[in-house]
């Protein structure tokens, strides 16, 4: 009889379960105030109380933004529409007492006036809705299955996302619904409220829809062709598209922001004039980094990165791979799809390699530790941070590169990184169904490569400027070191007309030494006033052991201080091709000479 009951028990509790469900109704009635509104129904659920919470921060870009703080007017009713008791507990959690036990409506309006690739918007012309900053969700409940009804108002008349669309695929009776599978798939498809112009195309047997938001020089017919060919190669990198559709969101500003993956869209932020010339091909490989990551972070990832914690950092040391990986693979693609020669792209990594090298922070913080960093350092930088941080972006490209090389050489030409990423793609996304620890990432990277415990030890987790003969002449390519001594007085400065102001001093530097400061104020110098242009240009005249009298002022105080010039290593590296059958084989598979 006991047994029955506990049955019995189970059962309406797996009744309840099934029928609690939450959906949303999203509206914009006046755009120009830059507020969604946004109605929360939430059916069936047994509780006293019911605790809701706005994200912290946006999958995709590490940094704790705050969205609450853009939260008005929060309140509940019951299915009677009577009010219920709502009060906030904390800077992004709300508690409504349910006395009904039954279905809770929810009411907030949200303010949305930064458009960036991360954050929402919404003004006249249009409306943009990254999920973390607008939708709310049921504490413990992420996983309940719903729908969103979009009311694009009268001002608007598309919408474009990647969740799928019920029913007709047209705004009718002045909404459009949309479903989703649980709250962080919600959150992971962006929405563009407006009249954009939309196209699509099929690449890589996939379909694939283009929201243009903004004014450009862009042409339609080459975007879909350049946009094919890059898409293409990426998929070739893993010889498969776990994607039916992919939803591209392009805003043409003056400002741009760059841009965030999801796992089958993208939001991008371009400059509108890019769409010719050099520009251009910054513009595909943005297409190209934001792609790829629909593998490499979306589905090949740490562990830590999903399901997300919304509440707090999600901390990770493998931002390096997520990030530098990609950005060596977006320079690799425009190769592969004929946009670069070999040159052309050995000059973009060359570059990137001496940018590494050659700054102040790379000495300072390990790669690892950058992805750490990432939520309090690298979106938040200061007058200090060159002195102190290293991009993971960058760094982690060059470790990419060289990882690439490693495993071309001990494979003798006959596997690469793509190799390695099919590998963890099929053992972790396909199999196991989840992210891989740092420790598990290196295991099945040693795989490839042999023991990397030295390795990781000094260019990872170390600060240590590798020995890049070592990794790249084998592959055919030699590296040179050209760092010399020269000198210098480790200050920049900016200005117009006749004011100048310290914007940098680098660290352990002559102008730091001489004790002047970021924001100084330089008035003159040797007893001249100069201005930024001709203070350049004598600081570039001056040699070891000089030493110059500069006068400036600090919170409208004068000060005079004197400044002897000191030799600074800058480091700086050139490449040449390597000579050789064997190593000519192997770099013309690297670089994919003879496609």
């Amino acid at each position: 009889m006991l047994k029955y009951i506990i049955f019995l028990l189970f059962l309406a509790q797996l009744d309840t379960s099934f029928s609690q469900s939450v959906s949303y109704d999203l509206s914009m009635p006046k755009p120009e105030d830059h507020y969604f509104h946004i109605k929360m129904d939430l059916k069936d659920f047994k509780e006293d109380t019911l605790t809701i919470k706005m994200p912290v921060w946006a999958p995709g870009s590490y940094l704790v933004r705050e969205f609450s703080k853009n939260v008005n007017l929060v309140k509940a009713y019951n299915n009677d529409g009577k009010a219920l008791e709502i009060f906030k507990t904390s800077k992004n959690t709300w508690k409504i007492v349910n006395p009904t036990h039954g279905t809770v409506q929810v009411r907030y309006e949200v303010y949305a006036f930064e458009l960036s690739v991360r954050t929402s918007f919404l003004d006249d012309t249009h409306g943009f809705v990254s999920g973390t900053g607008i939708f709310m969700y049921i504490d413990t409940y992420k996983d309940l299955q719903g729908e969103v009804n979009i009311y694009p108002g009268k001002y608007f008349s598309k919408i474009t996302t990647a969740l799928p669309r019920k029913g007709e695929d047209i705004i009718k009776d002045g909404y459009q619904t949309f479903t989703f599978i649980d709250y962080d798939h919600l959150v992971d498809c962006p929405i563009e409220i407006g009249n954009q112009e939309i196209f699509d195309f099929e690449a890589a047997g996939v379909k694939h829809t283009v929201a243009m938001y903004g004014v450009g020089n862009y042409d339609m017919n080459m975007l879909k062709q350049d946009m094919t060919r890059i898409i293409e190669e990426a998929t070739a990198v893993f010889g498969q598209n776990p994607n039916k559709e992919y939803t591209f969101i392009i805003h043409n500003v003056v400002n741009a922001q760059g841009g965030l993956e999801h796992t089958n869209s993208t939001v991008l932020s371009v400059n509108r004039w890019s769409y010719e010339g050099s520009k251009y091909l910054g513009f595909l490989s943005l297409v190209a980094h934001e792609y790829f990551h629909l593998w490499n972070v979306k589905r090949i990832r740490p562990i830590e990165l999903g399901p997300f914690n919304y509440d707090e950092e999600n901390y990770t040391s493998l931002l390096w791979v997520m990030e530098g990986f990609t950005s060596y693979y977006d320079e690799l693609l425009l190769l592969r799809a004929g946009y670069y020669t070999k040159e052309k792209f050995m000059n973009k990594m060359l570059s990137t390699l001496n940018y590494v090298e050659g700054s102040t922070g790379t000495r300072v913080q390990p790669v690892a530790h950058a992805s750490y960093d990432a939520w309090i350092k690298a979106y938040r930088p200061n007058e200090n941070s060159a002195n102190t941080t290293m991009s993971y972006y960058s760094r982690g490209s060059i470790v990419a590169m060289m990882l690439d090389a490693m495993i071309i050489n001990k494979s003798k030409g006959k596997k690469c990184l793509d190799n390695f990423l099919q590998h963890i793609y099929t053992v972790f996304y396909e199999e196991k169904g989840r992210g891989f620890t740092e420790y598990e990432f290196k295991m099945e990277l040693e795989k490839f490569t042999g023991n990397l415990d030295d390795f990781f030890q000094k260019y990872i987790h170390g600060t240590e400027i590798p020995d890049y003969n070592k990794f790249f002449a084998p592959v055919g390519m030699n590296m040179t070191y050209v760092g010399a001594p020269r000198p210098d007085a480790g200050i920049t400065v900016s200005g117009s007309g006749g004011s100048i102001k310290v914007n940098r001093i680098r660290s352990g530097s002559a102008a730091e030494t001489a004790g002047l400061s970021v924001n100084d104020e330089i008035i003159g110098v040797n007893g001249f006033r100069i201005d930024a242009k001709t203070f350049n240009e004598f600081v570039n005249t001056l040699q070891a052991g000089d030493k110059a009298s500069i006068i400036y002022s600090r919170d409208n105080i004068i000060g005079i201080t004197d400044i002897e010039i000191t030799l600074y290593e800058q480091p700086k590296f050139e490449y040449s091709f390597g000579t050789g059958k064997v190593t000519q084989r192997l770099l013309d598979y690297w670089l994919r000479t003879n496609q």
